[in-house]
């Protein structure tokens, strides 16, 4: 009786969480974005969409973009009335704000606040919202403060879905380029901030298709304006198929790779997900065997090694191959024990 009690409630609460979401938003979502955002399939939100009809008389607007989708509740023409946020959705966002805070800079995440701030205001009675339960450890992470013009800027491209031209400085590069893009997302990986995109066409110039879409880390740069042009979004776009079906934010060809991980690193790796796929074998009671699709070799390299002795490459054996190169060129750096070559 239990257990059915727990799935009527879970039902009732994606229920809630859709209408919410479609009522308050006024923007429209695939049903796949639906399904993935709810954790459930997409004839579980089908149901709930037409129990939302059903129960509550809300005319829900189906539109299709290729062969994909939406739905979208409109907002009516009269205020919608003001609800404010209860205390636990605060401190939610509050616990966003804080963990988030070196990805957005000093401007950005004083908006934030200010944002919160007006929320709480409208809380009855006293309270304990603002109480500093929440915290984010900064070493090796950038400052992203001189960038929140430009962030600014990459959002308003994004909704108007207009085209940008883009000065960017390469990690390696002698010289800033400048060049026209299509924002698409952007996203976190690793406290790094980045810019998804597709290349656009120069003025005056023909247009040539690059190999990969441009993948921009938004602390290189330096300035962005919008255009008059604007742009249609590839159909079909789906972020999370592009970058979080394999390890690795730089995406090539991808490649399976089974990895022995002994002590504390089988420990640590097995707590977390490094790739949808990814597949784990216990070998004994120290040792685990995980096995992964990949799309970038250095990342994958770099990740591997900062495991130390702990973690052994088994295949593929090309890669064994470079794994074993990149080992003895860091012999190399230490065969003075540290000391320079002076070269």
């Amino acid at each position: 009786m239990a257990k059915k009690l727990d799935l009527y409630r879970s039902y009732g609460q994606k229920l809630i969480s859709l209408f919410v979401r479609l009522m308050f938003s006024g923007e429209r979502y695939s049903l796949t974005e639906l399904s993935r955002s709810m954790d459930c399939s997409k004839q579980t939100v089908i149901r709930i969409l037409n129990d939302i009809r059903m129960a509550y008389g809300v005319d829900i607007e189906e539109t299709f973009q290729g062969n994909r989708k939406y739905y979208r509740i409109k907002r009516p023409s009269s205020p919608m009335p003001i609800i404010p946020l209860t205390e636990m959705e605060i401190r939610t966002l509050q616990m966003c704000r804080d963990f988030a805070e070196h990805l957005m800079g000093k401007p950005l995440y004083e908006e934030a606040t200010r944002a919160l701030l007006k929320s709480r205001a409208l809380l009855p009675g006293d309270d304990n919202v603002f109480a500093c339960h929440f915290a984010a450890f900064r070493p090796g992470t950038i400052d992203y403060s001189p960038q929140h013009q430009a962030i600014r800027t990459l959002i308003e491209a994004m909704d108007k879905k207009a085209v940008c031209r883009l000065t960017y400085q390469g990690i390696m590069g002698k010289a800033a380029k400048t060049f026209y893009i299509k924002p698409l997302k952007l996203f976190s990986h690793r406290d790094t901030v980045y810019l998804h995109a597709q290349l656009a066409r120069t003025p005056g110039e023909r247009y040539r298709s690059p190999k990969f879409d441009p993948l921009l880390a938004v602390h290189r740069i330096k300035a962005v304006e919008l255009t008059d042009r604007t742009f249609e979004p590839p159909e079909n776009f789906d972020f999370e198929k592009v970058f979080n079906s394999h390890f690795g934010v730089m995406k090539d060809e991808t490649f399976t790779v089974e990895v022995e991980f002994t002590g504390w690193s089988a420990c640590y790796v097995a707590e977390r997900i490094w790739s949808p796929d990814q597949e784990i074998t216990k070998k004994d009671e120290e040792t685990i065997i995980l096995t992964f699709t990949a799309s970038s070799e250095p990342e994958f390299t770099a990740w591997l090694l900062s495991f130390g002795a702990e973690g052994r490459l088994l295949k593929p054996d090309w890669l064994v191959k470079e794994i074993k190169r990149s080992i003895n060129g860091m012999k190399k750096n230490y065969r003075n024990g540290g000391q320079s070559s002076g070269k």
